[in-house]
């Protein structure tokens, strides 16, 4: 596994990929930051199409990422994070909108340990992923990047009075 660190409007964000694809995407704050593990090979020179594109979506030119992916995770996990990457941009759905979407609607708290074991945030997007009545709801990266998230790709106009205003995201 190769890694490095780049800086993001959100925060230093470490990318690690293997030989298959980009494996992770890691916040430097937040609630489940990630450091390289001893095997990784540091390459600063590395990760050029993550980091354009990175570039071209924070600069709200993106809306979907297309890079190798390596995720590593459950059967179910994997699932989940397809379903998230099919959530269009600027918009949001509930994890019980994608527990009735895999035909189980009961599975909502399945579900969210999914969409938080998701290796990939911004690329794979589970920053689009809300509570059923439109409050926002945990992310490895803070709430308030959660907001900047969605308020860059305009989908949070009716969620804004949910969570306070901050001025920096981290």
């Amino acid at each position: 596994m190769i890694y490095r660190y780049v800086s993001s409007p959100v925060g230093t964000l470490l990318l690690a990929r293997d030989e298959h694809g980009l494996a992770i995407v890691s916040f430097e704050k937040g609630g489940r930051p990630s450091e390289p593990l001893n095997e990784w090979e540091r390459d600063d020179s590395a990760f050029t199409e993550e980091i354009c594109q990175f570039e071209r979506y924070f600069a709200a030119k993106l809306r979907e990422f297309d890079l190798a992916l390596s995720p590593v995770g459950t059967k179910f996990q994997k699932d989940i994070w397809t379903l998230l990457r099919a959530i269009p941009y600027a918009e949001t759905r509930s994890y019980a909108d994608i527990a009735r979407q895999i035909g189980k609607p009961s599975a909502c708290r399945a579900v969210g340990r999914a969409n938080g074991a998701n290796p990939l945030p911004i690329v794979v997007p589970c920053h689009r992923v809300i509570g059923s009545d439109g409050s926002f709801t945990g992310f490895g990266g803070g709430l308030g990047v959660k907001r900047y998230l969605l308020e860059l790709e305009g989908g949070v106009s009716s969620q804004r009075s949910l969570l306070p205003a901050t001025s920096n995201p981290l």
